[in-house]
């Protein structure tokens, strides 16, 4: 199943009742769901509870146990509150009757404003070319990997044992979707591995705790073949823990989302 179709199953949510669904193991890494994907689908059952002009500002996601694939697991959607301009929701996926990953998202529609701030940061990387990344190795490289294209431009291969722990680069998918909702982006920003891995020199697992989202609209049209550019870099990491900020931008230079993560490395 490619993304369009698992976004299109987690959309069949209807009516706050749950509905079951499977993900196959073409899109786990590791022994769990790839966790960008389980995200983008609990946004995906979420989205049609609020009102197209109600836009996703914020998406705060907690990876609290392991989602399996090839397993059925529920997808449930509550609505915390709707306000006059705020809407908050909350879903889940629940598996076996424990909960695995929660996410708390704030929609808002656009309101006429005396402040505004542009962003114009700029990445400074050079234009992309191909994927160059992660080569398919078993038991090693996850599954999910063979659905995007990464094209790093600085930071190095997991476990070579480099003293970075940052990536530069730029990200796609390797078959375009239909069309770029934020379920997409949602999706291809977790694709990079996480920054601490390149300093290890021997495999170890590593697993998100938290994920913090943060979209910035307006912002252009977005291509299902677009190379969107990503920067991360590892503000500190101790005790097995490290924190990262990154920023997205899509093909015209312009900043689309902030990302914040809590990684957990095993070894």
């Amino acid at each position: 199943m490619d993304i369009d179709a698992l976004l299109s199953l987690a959309a069949t949510h209807r009516d706050y009742n749950d509905i079951e669904v499977t993900i196959p193991k073409e899109w786990s890494q590791g022994r769990t769901v790839y966790g960008g994907l389980s995200a983008a689908m609990l946004y995906a059952s979420t989205k049609h509870y609020v009102e197209p002009d109600r836009l996703l500002r914020s998406m705060t996601t907690n990876f609290v146990g392991p989602l399996m694939s090839q397993t059925p697991f529920s997808i449930t959607v509550e609505m915390v509150r709707e306000g006059k301009n705020v809407s908050q929701l909350q879903a889940r996926a629940v598996q076996d009757g424990k909960n695995a990953v929660v996410v708390q998202m704030c929609f808002a529609k656009a309101r006429v404003s005396k402040s505004g701030v542009v962003n114009n940061e700029q990445h400074m990387l050079d234009a992309p070319k191909k994927g160059n990344f992660i080569p398919q190795v078993p038991k090693i490289t996850p599954k999910f990997l063979k659905h995007f294209q990464l094209e790093v431009q600085s930071g190095g291969l997991p476990f070579t044992g480099k003293k970075d722990a940052k990536y530069y680069g730029w990200m796609r998918f390797k078959k375009p979707p239909a069309e770029i909702t934020d379920a997409h982006i949602v999706s291809l920003i977790d694709a990079w591995p996480p920054t601490l891995l390149q300093q290890l020199r021997w495999p170890a697992p590593a697993s998100t705790v938290s994920w913090n989202l943060e979209f910035i609209h307006p912002h252009r049209e977005l291509l299902p073949t677009d190379w969107f550019a990503y920067k991360a870099d590892t503000r500190q990491a101790a005790d097995g823990y490290g924190h990262t900020e990154a920023t997205i931008w899509d093909a015209h230079g312009e900043v689309i989302a902030l990302s914040r993560q809590t990684v957990a490395v095993f070894d």
